[in-house]
């Protein structure tokens, strides 16, 4: 497996060769620095670490500025690993769009929208209790009963309820490449990836 970092810059449209109008998202991936190298014999497996966008040194840690300074590199601001990295690398190395051709898949991780605390109805789309009338009073949005009474007098684990919504590793799959700007490192993928605009993705292939 190989990939790259980067960050969503936001959505966009383009037309196929069909003329089907087709919603994407741009994303500025790359170009990363390779950071680290294990390997199976001195760590047990073998993956390359990458490092992506720039961060002033104040702002970094001692050990990390070890870390950076011992690859070569300046001090990054995300950085990610990836098991079993086709091709050999060595700390240093610089991974870009180049990997990627236009219309091959790929799989984007990423942190999904936080909500904050939600109800049941926006969360797990409950339709509420029922009707305004015959009783009831403002439980349209309520959850409604969450157990039994004297057995066994306790609400089970795993029970559908209110709580915090968003802010989850989300995995994107099977978004097709739509279009490479190597350039400006661009890389347009058919669909939506998890996140708001400006946080940092994985591209996976």
């Amino acid at each position: 497996m190989s990939g790259i970092l980067g960050k969503k810059i936001g959505m966009t449209n383009m037309f196929d060769g069909k003329g089907r109008y087709i919603a994407c998202t741009v994303i500025e991936a790359g170009p990363c620095v390779v950071t680290q190298v294990k390997t199976s014999e001195k760590d047990g497996y073998n993956s390359v670490q990458l490092g992506f966008g720039e961060r002033k040194e104040k702002h970094t840690t001692s050990p990390q500025l070890g870390h950076f300074k011992k690859a070569g590199t300046t001090p990054k601001k995300k950085v990610a690993e990836f098991r079993d990295f086709e091709g050999e690398k060595k700390a240093g190395d610089v991974v870009t769009l180049d990997i990627f051709t236009e219309g091959e898949y790929v799989d984007v991780v990423g942190t999904s929208k936080g909500k904050g605390f939600q109800g049941v109805v926006k969360r797990h789309h409950f339709s509420g209790v029922g009707p305004g009338t015959h009783g009831q009073h403002d439980r349209q949005r309520a959850p409604g009963s969450l157990g039994a009474s004297s057995f066994p007098a306790r609400v089970f684990k795993g029970m559908r309820m209110a709580g915090r919504m968003g802010g989850d590793r989300v995995k994107a799959r099977n978004l097709e490449v739509m279009k490479l700007i190597k350039d400006k490192n661009l890389l347009v993928v058919k669909g939506s990836v998890p996140g708001a605009a400006g946080s940092f993705v994985i591209i996976q292939k």
